[in-house]
């Protein structure tokens, strides 16, 4: 690994704004019926239009403006209603049409924000530039044969939004925390499946310095196609460092576009930077302009779900739990649909959302799944909690034995399973008396030690009468009982 430049002593600030595409989750690509789906053979998925032969026409898909006006009402933007498409023209093999179909003087949304909570409970407000619309390019492949580069345009068409933030970032961290916020926004809106992996969710980064309590931009780069978030991490902060040791040394950053070398974790020139009017855009003659009617503007708010933080805010008002708690059901559109569907049933609505957040997320986990993968259904698991709570079943024995059982008969009541299963807690007095003498006797020692003042000795005891009684006995109760006998 390279080991970044050193920090200089120069008192410079991070300015900062990511370009962030994100692959619409459409059957369909954006332009043609050619299917969107990853991971076919090379060149599966194409069409006259995605080879852009002689006379192919452009039809533009409806469900992919109506998913960039959710992500643009998620990010407080205003949504565009009249906006059109231009034409971005560039060569590269993998680029049959010789341009790409984008937007650039009109795009469908303007002027948004999202707001941020650091670490350390500072908030920060990042603004949102635009959102446009456009259509990804083919994919080289420069590795298959020593001689010829190889062209795949599966994912010539399909269809991306950029969201281009403000030069509002001002460390690593609010980067990758922004990075992560989008990718949870785009999951929970169902626009797209976010995987940095399969470049679903792709990221570019311009990244300049400037003294500490100066107004006026430094000369940017921008580092291309980060595709995680440690990488953008990464690149932020060696880019950050080598730009400072360069200007402190008396020399000058020259625009220009890099790639990030993530095994030495570098970056390196690819280009000097495009501006604008090397593209040549122009309205595209081929598409008309989206008209985003009054009525459809409407019927998309409507049918915009809550969004992560007016869920976490509202479960936080109605239960009294912590916001990280809340997270975890406002990042889980599956989950919170359970933890509404238990509360239907549930005694104790804290009940639910302490099993949930603990036990059953530790259970899942484990497995490597999500509350998909558990097959008791929110009513069944809402009995389970309440045998726990009304003390007819420890919670441990219900964990252990119970909820497995039900995944295998889902049909079955629990009270009744439980019983079938002699899981229930006996209320046999005599019995337990009898189980609690035996253990006292048993460890003579430590009920001197007790008796002497060393009270943390009695939860040997209690977990040892729980032993005897195979689990089937209430805790609080074997407590009182076991202090009675030591006085």
């Amino acid at each position: 690994m390279t080991t970044p430049p050193a920090v200089s002593t120069h008192d410079f600030e991070l300015v900062s704004g990511l370009e962030i595409h994100v692959q619409l989750n459409t059957a369909s690509k954006i332009f043609s019926s050619d299917s969107a789906t990853f991971g076919a053979q090379p060149n599966a998925h194409i069409s006259a239009v995605s080879l852009a032969l002689p006379g192919a026409l452009p039809k533009l898909n409806r469900e992919v403006v109506e998913k960039a006006v959710k992500m643009g009402l998620a990010l407080n933007c205003t949504i565009n209603q009249l906006n059109y498409f231009d034409r971005k023209n560039y060569f590269y093999a993998d680029l049959p049409k010789g341009y790409q179909i984008t937007q650039d003087a009109e795009p469908i949304c303007r002027n948004g924000y999202l707001d941020l909570v650091l670490a350390d409970g500072t908030e920060r407000r990042i603004g949102i530039n635009r959102i446009h619309l456009e259509e990804d390019a083919g994919k080289s492949l420069h590795d298959q044969d020593e001689n010829f580069s190889y062209v795949d345009l599966n994912r010539a068409g399909v269809p991306l939004i950029e969201i281009v933030t403000e030069p509002d970032i001002r460390s690593a961290e609010e980067a990758s925390l922004l990075l992560t916020e989008m990718r949870k926004l785009v999951r929970h809106l169902g626009v797209s499946d976010g995987n940095m992996e399969e470049g679903s969710l792709r990221c570019d980064a311009n990244i300049s310095i400037r003294e500490k309590g100066a107004t006026a931009f430094g000369t940017r780069c921008e580092v291309k196609n980060l595709n995680s978030i440690r990488n953008v991490r990464r690149a932020m902060d060696f880019e950050f460092n080598r730009q400072k040791e360069l200007v402190s040394a008396g020399g000058s950053i020259v625009q220009s576009t890099l790639t990030f070398d993530a095994d030495q974790g570098t970056t390196a020139p690819m280009r000097s930077k495009e501006e604008a009017n090397d593209y040549r855009y122009f309205p595209d003659p081929d598409l008309a302009p989206v008209s985003i009617s009054e009525e459809w503007l409407n019927a998309i708010k409507a049918a915009m779900p809550a969004l992560p933080a007016e869920i976490t805010h509202k479960l936080v008002s109605d239960f009294g739990i912590s916001n990280s708690e809340a997270g975890i059901f406002a990042e889980d559109a599956a989950l919170l649909d359970y933890l509404h569907k238990a509360l239907e049933t549930v005694k104790n609505p804290k009940s639910v959302i302490n099993w949930l957040t603990g036990p059953i997320r530790a259970l899942l986990n484990d497995r490597g799944t999500d509350i998909s993968g558990f097959k008791v259904d929110a009513a069944r698991f809402a009995e389970v909690i309440n045998l726990v709570d009304d003390k007819k079943l420890t919670q441990q024995i219900a964990i252990q034995q119970l909820l497995p059982a039900l995944e295998l008969q889902p049909a079955k009541d629990a009270a009744t399973l439980a019983a079938e299963m002699s899981l229930l807690i006996t209320d046999n007095g005599d019995q337990l008396s009898e189980f609690a003498d035996q253990v006292l006797e048993k460890f003579k020692p430590q009920v001197q030690a007790y008796k002497n003042g060393k009270k943390g000795v009695l939860g040997l005891f209690v977990g040892e009468v729980m032993k005897m009684a195979g689990g089937k006995a209430d805790a609080q109760k074997l407590n009182a009982l076991l202090q009675e006998k030591l006085k």
